[in-house]
């Protein structure tokens, strides 16, 4: 219990540094960097609707369709974390004069994924498009979550270049580029994804757990532990450590807390789901 408030004091932390460098730097400089919190931007100077409204009704339909990809733990954290998102980006005032533009989007890309990283690595999210992109990928199997992900940022920045002014377009990107990396670096590893090597005793429930709970594929070595002599099965997966990074560590654990986990860095992956 102990730790799991931790853990809920951490995405409250996390999500509060989110915000802030939202709400202070790159909603009063325009910059839409991608995302629900870049639509939200938008709507916010076109409209003048609150931020939080917006990131909540955006938020909602995306959670109900892709709920079947989240495991119940993961899910109540992401609600948590979404509904606190939105009171947050309410509570947190949007300064009338915004910073330098460079300024903005450096510090702003900075503190959001400073904030995301932290909700992520606590085996939360808070909403957004990674789940559209998810949806989209298993609908188009030929075309990969990152190139859909990549089609959506690509789609709200334009439009904030079309709305706003093609230099804010351009500030954009360079924000979420260093968000991006702040979020890689947050969960450990530049890597966008992660080779996981598992040694258990328990190697067939793992795996099954895997397949079942997420969606992704798991090849059994045949191993021998030189000490006890014993035949084991070392299981290989490769999956998005930054969706799906702490969702294995946390699914390993609560199968078998002595399982022997080797997360290796990635430099390319080919193939289906990648």
């Amino acid at each position: 219990m102990k730790k799991k408030i931790f853990e809920y004091l951490l995405i409250t932390i996390g999500v509060g540094v989110a915000v802030a460098g939202l709400n202070i730097f790159l909603v009063p400089g325009r910059i839409a960097a991608g995302g629900v919190s870049g639509i939200a931007t938008i709507l916010y100077h076109l409209w003048n609707v609150p931020l939080g409204l917006s990131i909540i009704v955006l938020n909602i339909p995306l959670f109900v369709f892709g709920i079947k990809f989240l495991g119940k733990n993961f899910a109540v954290r992401t609600v948590y974390a979404l509904v606190l998102y939105s009171v947050a980006a309410e509570l947190i005032p949007v300064p009338a004069e915004s910073f330098d533009p460079f300024i903005a989007c450096i510090y702003g890309g900075v503190l959001v994924g400073v904030g995301i990283g932290l909700v992520v690595r606590m085996g939360g999210t808070t909403g957004g498009t990674d789940m559209a992109a998810k949806l989209l990928s298993e609908k188009f199997r030929t075309i990969g979550l990152g190139a859909f992900l990549f089609g959506i940022d690509f789609i709200i920045i334009a439009a904030a270049g079309i709305v706003f002014d093609p230099e804010v377009a351009l500030y954009a990107i360079a924000s979420l580029f260093v968000t991006t990396k702040v979020i890689d670096f947050m969960t450990v590893g530049l890597s966008a994804s992660k080779a996981f090597y598992i040694i258990s005793e328990k190697s067939d429930e793992i795996a099954d757990a895997i397949l079942t709970q997420m969606d992704r594929g798991v090849t059994s070595f045949a191993g021998k532990g030189h000490y006890s002599k014993k035949d084991k099965d070392i299981l290989l997966c490769v999956l998005k450590w930054r969706t799906e990074g702490a969702r294995l560590k946390k699914l390993v654990k609560a199968i078998d807390k002595d399982a022997f986990v080797i997360v290796a860095d990635v430099k390319e992956v080919l193939g289906e789901g990648f």
